[in-house]
């Protein structure tokens, strides 16, 4: 008789999204996680990111979004950040998220996040961007700044065979890729494509900016040797959003390769997300309000975490 999986280990399931299947992982319980996936990778890409958090007290989701990991992709006219951010908002209404989730973006998928949280802020109770696209500028040195319109696209993808496979850490890294990314190159290379385009040149810093009137709770964070993601892009979500990001070391997929890392820079986070949520629930409100007053925490708890993480 077959035993029934850890409760840390994502459960892969399937929906129906606008008329359309998508393909997800979920696992745990507790406060509603949601990991929007880089570039190039799938619902499978984050197991191990997910079990850390679900050790936090988290019901992580982990959809593959559309083009990816074998949900089908958007329709033309919708092949947009802005397509993307309706998508999640209504997989989270298909799998039965009533509350605003924490969520986290990863390269490509905090530009969605972005959007999600900028269109659809009653779904969005606090933010996270890792080394995120998204940011204004391509590079800067000294007056001269370029922006991410000028970055060509042999630009981009010079540097990504270097940043997804670093050498160190290509034991853990390679079985992702072996199991995303490989099979979305096959099964989708055009999708892949117009996904790439649209990453390498976006600019949300208006949203960001206006995700900050807002006072919504939002940390940066970035890999020290990212070649993916520029230093200077980064400073712009920084300055876009108002906060210092955090800095940590590793590359573009520093995440997969370190997930512990990553599970302590979001001890802090989660714990204040789920205070707020337990506040809030006692409240009869979901305004995220509390949530906000409760944020301001971090910026007096930075100091006292990881010594991995620097300041900006």
């Amino acid at each position: 008789m077959a035993s029934d999986p850890p409760v840390d280990h994502l459960i892969w399931q399937e929906t129906t999204v606008d008329g359309r299947v998508a393909m997800y992982g979920r696992a745990g319980e507790g406060l509603p996680v949601l990991l929007l996936h880089g570039w190039g990778l799938g619902q499978h890409a984050y197991k191990r990111v997910a079990k850390r958090l679900v050790h936090l007290g988290c019901e992580v989701f982990t959809p593959a979004m559309p083009g990816f990991g074998g949900t089908p992709g958007l329709p033309g006219e919708q092949m947009s950040f802005s397509g993307y951010a309706a998508w999640v908002a209504a997989f989270l209404d298909a799998v039965g998220v009533t509350e605003p989730a924490f969520v986290v973006g990863h390269s490509f998928g905090g530009g969605v996040a972005i959007k999600l949280a900028h269109d659809f802020p009653t779904k969005v109770r606090y933010l996270v961007l890792v080394n995120s696209v998204g940011g204004s500028t391509w590079s800067s040195a000294g007056s001269k700044v370029k922006s991410m319109a000028e970055r060509p696209l042999w630009d981009w993808g010079l540097h990504i065979p270097e940043d997804l496979f670093p050498l160190r850490q290509i034991t853990r890294v390679l079985p992702v890729m072996l199991e995303d990314a490989v099979p979305n190159v096959i099964r989708n290379p055009f999708g892949l494509w117009k996904a790439a385009n649209l990453a390498r040149t976006a600019d949300l810093t208006p949203e960001l900016e206006e995700l900050k009137r807002r006072r919504l709770p939002v940390v940066v964070l970035w890999g020290d040797k990212d070649r993916v993601i520029p230093r200077a892009s980064f400073d712009a979500l920084c300055t876009a959003i108002g906060s210092d990001g955090e800095v940590v070391a590793g590359r573009h997929s520093w995440l997969l390769a370190d997930p512990d890392a990553f599970g302590e820079v979001m001890t802090n986070s989660i714990a204040v997300a789920q205070l707020a949520r337990q506040l809030e629930t006692e409240k009869g409100a979901h305004d995220g309000s509390v949530g906000r007053r409760l944020s301001r925490r971090i910026s007096r708890t930075k100091d006292r975490e990881a010594p991995r993480l620097d300041r900006k």
